[in-house]
Parts: structure tokens; C-alpha cells; sequence
């Protein structure tokens, strides 16, 4: 019966990390079902994560509303917008800062910089591209996150191939208002655990 509990306990504790890396705060990430990550990898994104949101919390509470992180195979991907530009880079620094961190990518934006019919455009174009990522057949839609500020569009994932990846990029490249394509996109030969 001891057994029964301490089994019960741990697939808690896993189905908790686990399930927070794929939905979190500001909304849906990696999907855990189509997660190319060990568990292990995952456990220690999430880990990673949470440490670093409570760290930008602690620093100023409207992190939490205007900053959303993502962090996959200890690299982390800051969006959102700030007042100020010493702001953005005080971000930047916690990022850098975090327990195992490999590399920080950001699409922080400073407010004034973009106006409400700019955001209305790049959510228009965001949509656009997840919705034809969602009906690409050899593309896994949920491994990544998209981001459009001022027209650039930031895409921030995993990929199973280079022809995914690649198809990722020309999805964004041809959609009508794009000035440019960002992408922080890791191969899953590429994660670090996955290398010998």
C-alpha cells in the first residue's frame, strides 16, 4: 500500500512539471503528447521556467501580466513589452541569470514603439500563421510558440526535420505583412541531450 502511495505521489509531482510546460500563465506552448524532450529535459525546462518567472514577479509584479517566458532545452525566449528600455534589459539579465540557461532570445518590445492598429495587425498575422501551421500536414503546430511585434514575426519551437523547419519559416515568409522572420527553431537532433 506504501508503494501504491509513493507510485501516486511521483506521477503527481511528473503530471504537474510535465503539464506546465506545455500550459502555462500566458497560454499554450509545447504540447506534451508531440514533445520530442525526454521527460527529464522537460522537468528541467519547466524548473527553469518557474524559477525565472518568480525571479521577474519578485522584481516588478507587472512582469507577471506583461512578460511571458518559455524556456526549451535550457533556451530561454522572453516576449512582452516594457516602459522602459533599461527595463528590457534588467529582463534580459535575470534570464541570463537562470540556473542552467544556454542562450535567452527576446521579443521585447518597449511601449510607444507599436501602436493599436500595429497590434492589431500582428495578431492578425500571428493567427494566420498558427492556423496554417494547425492544417500543415508535416508540421507539428503545437512544438511552437509565435510571436508578431511591429511585423516581425518571432517563431520559437522545436522541430523534427530540417524540411519542417524550413516549412515553418516559408509559412511565415508568405504571409501578407510580414516585414521579417525570426526564428529560433531547434532541430531535436540539436537538443543538447539527444548529442553524444
Amino acid at each position: 500500500m506504501k508503494n501504491y502511495f509513493n507510485i501516486l505521489f511521483l506521477f503527481c509531482f511528473l503530471n504537474s512539471c510535465v503539464g506546465s510546460s506545455s500550459i502555462g500563465i500566458f497560454g499554450s506552448g509545447v504540447s506534451v503528447a508531440y514533445d520530442p524532450r525526454t521527460v527529464g529535459m522537460q522537468i528541467d525546462d519547466s524548473i527553469m521556467q518557474k524559477n525565472l518567472t518568480a525571479r521577474l514577479a519578485l522584481t516588478d509584479k507587472k512582469n507577471l501580466i506583461y512578460i511571458s517566458t518559455k524556456v526549451l532545452d535550457g533556451n530561454i525566449f522572453l516576449s512582452g513589452k516594457v516602459n522602459e528600455p533599461e527595463e528590457k534589459l534588467k529582463i534580459i539579465k535575470l534570464a541570463w541569470e537562470t540556473k542552467g540557461v544556454r542562450s535567452v532570445k527576446t521579443a521585447i518590445t518597449i511601449k510607444g514603439e507599436t501602436n493599436f492598429k500595429n497590434s492589431a495587425k500582428d495578431a492578425l498575422i500571428t493567427t494566420q500563421l498558427k492556423t496554417s501551421l494547425i492544417f500543415s500536414k508535416n508540421v507539428k503546430a503545437t512544438n511552437y510558440n509565435i510571436d508578431t511585434i511591429n511585423g516581425k514575426i518571432y517563431i520559437f519551437g522545436i522541430s523534427m526535420t530540417d524540411e519542417e523547419k524550413r516549412k515553418v519559416v516559408e509559412e511565415a515568409k508568405n504571409i501578407y505583412g510580414v516585414k521579417e522572420v525570426i526564428p529560433s527553431i531547434i532541430l531535436v537532433e540539436d537538443l543538447s541531450r539527444n548529442k553524444t
